[in-house]
Parts: C-alpha cells; structure tokens; sequence
C-alpha cells in the first residue's frame, strides 16, 4: 500500500486563501464600520485674496508699475490682482497682452478692472460720454480676460475738498442747484442700463460699488441695484471702508448681494480718512451672507506698500478664511 503523497503547494494555497479570506473579512467589516470624525480638522473654505494695484499707487504724479504690482503679489502670494484703469501706462493691446502674460506667468488672476465714471451730471452729452468710456474698458476687460468691471454712481461734486469737510463723516452732497438725488437715481440707471446691454454682449459683469458721491446712501445704492439686477451683468461691489461711522450695520445690508468685496486696510494712517477695522467680525458677516467671492486689498494707509501689504494680507487671510 503506497502512503499517500502530501504536495506542499496545495498546503501553502490552503493557508494563502485562509488568510485572504480573514483578511476580507475584516476589510469589509472595517469599509462597514461607521467611521470616526476627525478631530482638529474643521472643513474650511479659503476665500481668493487678490491686491488692487492702487494698495501701491494713490494717484500721486508718478505711476507705480502695474508689472511690478503683479510680480509682488506673486511672490507674497496673493491670488490675482485687481487693476486701476488710470494706473495702465497706455491702452494698447499689446501692453493688455502683456500683463495678461505676466499674471498667467505667474498663477494669478485678474478678476476686476476698476474704472471712473460719473452719472450725476445734467448735460445729457457728458453722461453720453461716461458711458462711451465704459464701453471702451467692457472692451479693455474682454481683452485682457478680466470678468469684472467696478462701477460708480458718479457724485453731484459740490463739494470741492472732501478732506477739508465734515463729508467723510456725513456722507452728505447736495444736489447741483435745480435738480435732486432723484434726478441723480434716474441717470444713473439710465446710465447703467445702457452699459448694461453692451457688458452683456461680451460677458462682462458690471460691479456697482457704495464708493461714496450718490451710493453712500445704502438706501439709493440697492435701489439702483434692484432696478437692474435682472440683467446678468450686473453685479455689486461691497468696499469694507467706504462708509459713514462704523461699517458693520451697512455691510450686513450690501453683504448678502456682494459680487466682488474691496477690503481697506489704513496702516500708517488713511490718506482720506482713518477708520478702525474689525475684520474678524467682517469676516462672518460675510461668511454668514455665504459670499464666495474675490476679496481684493485696497491699503489706503500713508505707510509703505513694502510693510503695509503684506499685513493686510495675513490680516485678510485670517478674516477669509471660513470654518465650515
């Protein structure tokens, strides 16, 4: 009788399939197990900061480089750059194409391109003109790839030196003899209606901004908002400073219709007007308004860009930085 012959292969395959076996067990009882939260890691969403070049040129008499603006905001790390249209050396294409490059060149983006106009002035010719401009910068933006144009309500500029006024702190203008902030309403919807149907065309978001004259009347400012707010293109931009006293009740208005937020910081004291930020609170006014958009860094202080814009970065940072 021959003794049965053992093959050390099947033993080994035996054991290899006890073992996968085991080991699926308990990979599926663990893919079945409620898992966990984890501690110490709250979800966050981390708003866009961005850098208007003004935060480096305050209109004195010499331009600051748009060029050197966005190789800044890159090294420090800032997500884009907003830009001053009176800050462009020229409108040539080619110097758009140029700074379009440089950004992508460098990971940035250029979400807004902040322009002038003024809709509060009788002559009908000189409204016609404004509105022209603004066509031309709809043009500007559609070139350079720039989704967002800021917009004003313009001012009745009766007032000839706001500085050496109590206006910073009223927000008072009145109205050119002979007419009233109604009449000022009408032209600038009128206004920007017509901008309006041209922003469309070319997929341009027009930004109306409470940047004082006319729209630091939060009141006139969403009329004018909910007059247009149909269109597509028409958006708000919330600036954080530009208000009468403190900002906090105004923004808790315009928060939850914002576009676009510029945020002031005043280091070295504001070139127009100082004002204490409290931008912990800022910052969950607009969390609680669930904003998800650009915030862009306006430093108005006297102190230099080279100190005072990276502070107002850490500061924005921590403001915009939502705990979900």
């Amino acid at each position: 009788m021959k003794k049965s012959m053992i093959n050390p292969l099947a033993n080994s395959r035996r054991d290899w399939l006890k073992k996968s076996s085991v080991l699926g067990s308990a990979l599926m009882m663990s893919s079945t197990t409620p898992s966990r939260p984890v501690k110490d890691n709250a979800l966050t969403r981390r708003i866009p900061i961005i850098v208007s070049t003004y935060s480096y040129w305050h209109f004195e008499k010499e331009k600051y480089p748009i060029e050197k603006v966005i190789e800044d905001a890159a090294r420090l790390g800032f997500d884009g750059v907003e830009i001053l249209h009176r800050q462009m050396e020229t409108e040539s294409i080619s110097y758009q194409n140029k700074l379009k490059r440089l950004a992508f060149d460098n990971g940035l983006s250029l979400p807004l391109l902040s322009i002038h106009q003024n809709f509060l002035q009788p002559d009908v010719e000189k409204r016609k003109a404004d509105i022209e401009h603004t066509y031309k910068c709809i043009d500007i933006a559609s070139q350079m790839g720039i989704p967002c144009l800021r917009m004003n309500t313009g001012s009745w500029r009766t007032i000839k030196n706001r500085r050496e006024t109590d206006y910073y702190q009223t927000g008072i203008e009145p109205p050119i003899e002979g007419y009233t902030d109604e009449d000022g309403i009408k032209w600038v919807i009128e206004g920007m209606g017509e901008c309006l149907t041209y922003a469309e065309k070319k997929g341009i978001i027009l930004a109306l901004e409470n940047h004082w004259g006319l729209s630091s009347n939060i009141d006139y400012l969403l009329r004018i908002y909910n007059e247009l707010k149909s269109s597509p293109s028409m958006g708000l931009n919330v600036d954080t400073g530009n208000f009468v006293g403190e900002p906090y009740e105004g923004l808790e208005r315009l928060a939850p219709y914002a576009t676009i937020v510029q945020a002031k910081t005043y280091y070295g004291g504001g070139t127009f007007y100082d004002k204490e930020m409290d931008y912990d609170r800022i910052g969950k006014i607009f969390q609680k308004a669930k904003f998800k958009g650009f915030v862009s860094l306006e430093m108005e202080g006297y102190e230099d860009a080279k100190t005072s814009v990276p502070k107002s970065l850490d500061l924005l940072r921590n403001a915009f930085t939502y705990s979900q």
